[in-house]
């Protein structure tokens, strides 16, 4: 089967994982990267053995480039997206879809009316741990799914990222930033979110980086950095969820528990690919470690790239799409919007869990 051909643009610290995997995956190729310094894209396409390192512009003219991966910082998610759907090229965009739900809508619009394909990360849900955990919720193995709970909860990035700042600006923030992962995860095994009550705060109005080569640069902070709520799926299932940048000395709780008539199950870290997964059925005293086989149980990001590339080739929808990228999107502004109003948010858009994989 013809190889979907891939144009990488933006050559960030996130982007070795991409090159690296898009290059061992069967199916995909890439044969262009492109930054705003171009000399770092060539530098980036010459270590990964991609033909061209050039501009955005002239990638995004390449006729040879089938499908854009768009690695660039979230304030550029949209603009990139819209004018890769513009050239007529496929796209697929690091989490979040967009940073404002407008650009999202846009972006979900353009692809449809140009007959194109729109997908975004993460797609840590496609990997052995939560495709297990699916299975195992398929499977009846808790019996109904009732509710869940969600935690990510951290210091902040300001002792270890080189460049923080963005995490506290409009488009960053706990939320923005991990609830993707957490989002994707949970709507992945439960389904839609109908509404959500949300409460945030600002705990610093100042952050200090503590790592080279910004040491002791102050941050002012625009965003909440602590975000929790409940959220109502449509299933009927409840859940609860916080993340935060004002945790100092970290947590024990776990990352994400379902629970269900028949039993609980733990889910792994949603920003990873593999395990632990554990369950405890109803009646039972100890927790069962559950054998992770699935694919993809080591980082796999791209993974949601190579199944859009299959999905374009078979005709069938692609897993980590647009429209579940826009829900989470809605979402994420879903608890800000019922903080500020005081009132609870009612989702707008609607998605499907996708297939397993």
């Amino acid at each position: 089967m013809k190889n979907i051909r891939v144009g990488i643009i933006g050559t960030g610290n996130i982007s070795g994982i991409y090159f690296k995997n898009l290059g061992e995956f069967e199916g995909v190729e890439v044969v262009a990267c492109a930054d705003l310094d171009v000399e770092r894209a060539k530098a980036k396409a010459a270590e990964h053995g991609v033909a061209k390192g050039c501009s955005v512009e002239e990638l995004l003219a390449d006729p040879d480039v089938d499908l854009v991966v768009n690695l660039t910082i979230p304030a550029a998610h949209a603009a990139v997206c819209l004018q890769a759907l513009e050239a007529g090229k496929h796209v697929y965009v690091e989490k979040p879809l967009a940073v404002s739900r407008e650009d999202g809508r846009r972006i979900v619009e353009l692809a449809a009316a140009k007959g194109l394909r729109a997908g975004a990360a993460p797609d840590t849900f496609l990997g052995a741990g939560i495709q297990t955990c699916r299975r195992l919720i398929d499977e009846g193995a808790i019996g109904e799914p009732l509710s869940a709970v969600a935690f990510m909860m951290s210091r902040g990035h300001e002792h270890w990222h080189p460049s923080p700042e963005f995490y506290y600006q409009v488009g960053g923030g706990p939320m923005f930033d991990m609830g993707p992962y957490y989002l994707t995860a949970l709507v992945s095994l439960l389904g839609p979110i109908a509404e959500i009550s949300g409460m945030t705060r600002i705990t610093h109005k100042e952050r200090t980086i503590l790592s080279e080569p910004k040491k002791g640069q102050i941050i002012p902070v625009e965003v909440p950095t602590h975000v929790t709520g409940n959220l109502r799926f449509a299933s009927g299932a409840i859940a609860t969820m916080i993340t935060s940048f004002d945790i100092p000395a970290g947590s024990s709780v776990r990352n994400i528990e379902i629970y269900g008539t028949q039993g609980t199950l733990a889910v792994p870290d949603p920003n990873t690919f593999g395990g632990p997964v554990r369950l405890k059925r109803f009646g039972e005293n100890e927790w069962t470690d559950i054998e992770v086989t699935l694919p993809y149980a080591g980082n796999s990001r791209g993974v949601g790239v190579l199944d859009m590339a299959n999905a374009i080739r078979e005709g069938r929808p692609h897993r980590a799409n647009d429209a579940l990228a826009f829900h989470v999107l809605e979402a994420m502004h879903g608890f800000h919007d019922s903080n500020d109003s005081g009132s609870v948010y009612r989702m707008t858009s609607a998605c499907e869990a996708p297939a397993p994989l």
